[in-house]
């Protein structure tokens, strides 16, 4: 992945192209680090420790704290999930702060989070209704959280960028089938695997792709803060619409989703 890597730090000049994406991983590790130091277990955070830290719970997000939608982008279960998301984010966001410009990546890097956490809620609210049908209880919400659906989204938009033809002046030449490998590989596992929120990926990774093709058509006509405004107005727009249509459904589901809530309420005492 030569060709995607940043390039080496020499001074603090090369580190300031991209301290923005520094900032997002020590928002990360210092939460975690916080989390250690207040008794979350390092390797497995408990459901509980999970909660009360902002993590994503369906029915707790959507009936009562919709803010659980931004603040699960910050907590993640334990030292290897941490670790994983911040490589990913320093080899990703180094790359694509730069090529982006800092205001659009954190616009990308928010949205994109942010349109995975809905997903994954819509997956639970659909689950819900199968529940009903099927009485199958894996289909139960579960509590999810990490930074993946924003990694997901620069990872989304860097292979996009690849496909792409080369922009005058453009920074870096991106290896397009690595990166495609790479996603491929994270869906994949996603799907393979049980306990990875594969819907937070997909969210992620459409949020990442549709901002980024507006941003690239904004350079080809020469209208860069057009594309700027444009791409956020349909990033905000688009989390704001499939929020309404969520909890169009909760309305539907809200009587079973307290009973859940209740239970859960119950069981892990919080």
């Amino acid at each position: 992945m030569a060709k995607l890597s940043p390039p080496p730090i020499q001074s603090k000049l090369d580190i300031q192209l991209w301290w923005l994406t520094a900032v997002f991983i020590a928002i990360n590790v210092g939460l975690f680090l916080w989390q250690v130091l207040s008794g979350v277990n390092i390797t497995a955070p408990s459901l509980v420790d999970a909660i009360h830290w902002g993590a994503d719970y369906a029915p707790l997000t959507f009936l009562e704290e919709p803010t659980r939608l931004f603040s699960s982008m910050f907590f993640h279960f334990g030292l290897i999930h941490l670790m994983l998301n911040m490589w990913a984010l320093y080899v990703f966001g180094s790359v694509a702060e730069q090529l982006l410009g800092r205001f659009y990546y954190l616009g990308l890097y928010i949205l994109a989070g942010l349109m995975g956490s809905l997903l994954s809620g819509l997956i639970d609210i659909h689950n819900t209704f199968e529940l009903l049908r099927s009485n199958d209880a894996s289909l139960l919400p579960t509590v999810s959280a990490g930074a993946s659906g924003a990694v997901m989204g620069i990872g989304s938009a860097l292979t996009v960028l690849s496909l792409l033809p080369l922009l005058p002046k453009q920074r870096f030449i991106l290896d397009k089938k690595t990166l495609l490998m790479i996603m491929g590989i994270n869906l994949l596992i996603g799907f393979s695997m049980s306990g990875i929120n594969n819907a937070a990926h997909i969210g992620g990774m459409l949020m990442g792709a549709v901002l980024t093709a507006i941003w690239y058509m904004g350079q080809r006509i020469h209208k860069p803060n057009l594309a700027i405004v444009v791409g956020l107005a349909v990033g905000i727009i688009s989390c704001y619409l499939l929020y309404a249509y969520c909890m169009q459904q909760v309305q539907i589901l809200e009587p079973v989703w307290r009973q859940i809530l209740a239970a859960m309420r119950a069981q892990l005492h919080f």
